[in-house]
């Protein structure tokens, strides 16, 4: 089966990011410099509902634009990542798998600013469903002050040693201006790919 292109139109775009704010003040200010051009742009920011670190600096931001702002938080991390309390748009789901679920669906595409464990886990997640054809949507990282240049040599290290095809290298977009960013998510054509019965042709 194969995939076929989706719509260029960004209406929402999904930001992955921390709920700390890391040791630079690059973060922050990567933080809102994207919320702010989400807001001025019209592009409608959904991301993990928090009120604090990046998470809250972001959506901060595209408030302060008048943006479109959709937080979706389990249960479980409602007072644990001080759900933002400033948004009117906070959906509040059981688990983690419905969260990630819901803000692929109301997106047109994915950015990732820096992060730890949860902010790979979402990226990596979204980049393997497009991997196998699940979606036709952009996926990219914002790379911050270097701070991805390491999973960027890590990916082209897959590529080098056999466990990542060139196409699928092409599905992740990195760049370090957001404007520049979000012009390649807008012009992202995806590539065709046929799922295969066989593991190792993935």
């Amino acid at each position: 089966m194969e995939t076929t292109a989706g719509s260029s139109s960004l209406k929402r775009i999904c930001v992955f990011c921390g709920s700390r704010r890391g040791r630079r003040p690059e973060y922050v200010a990567a933080a809102r410099a994207v919320g702010s051009t989400l807001g001025r742009r019209g592009i409608g920011l959904v991301y993990g509902g928090g009120g604090v670190g990046v998470m809250g600096e972001l959506a901060d931001a595209a408030l302060a634009h008048d943006g479109e702002v959709i937080g979706v938080i389990p249960h479980s991390l409602l007072e644990w990542e001080v759900g933002h309390t400033r948004i009117a748009d906070l959906r509040v789901v059981d688990t983690m798998h419905e969260r990630k679920a819901l803000m692929a669906s109301l997106s047109d595409g994915f950015i990732a600013l820096p992060g730890g464990y949860g902010t790979l886990e979402e990226l990596f997640e979204v980049l393997t469903w497009a991997q196998l054809g699940l979606h036709p949507k952009p996926c990219g990282l914002l790379n911050v002050g270097g701070y991805f240049d390491p999973l960027l040599r890590l990916v082209d290290h897959m590529v080098e040693e056999g466990f990542l095809r060139d196409e699928h290298r092409s599905l992740l977009l990195d760049d370090t201006d957001v404007e520049a960013l979000l012009a390649r998510l807008s012009a992202y054509e995806p590539p065709v790919i046929v799922r295969r019965l066989k593991l190792d042709e993935i």
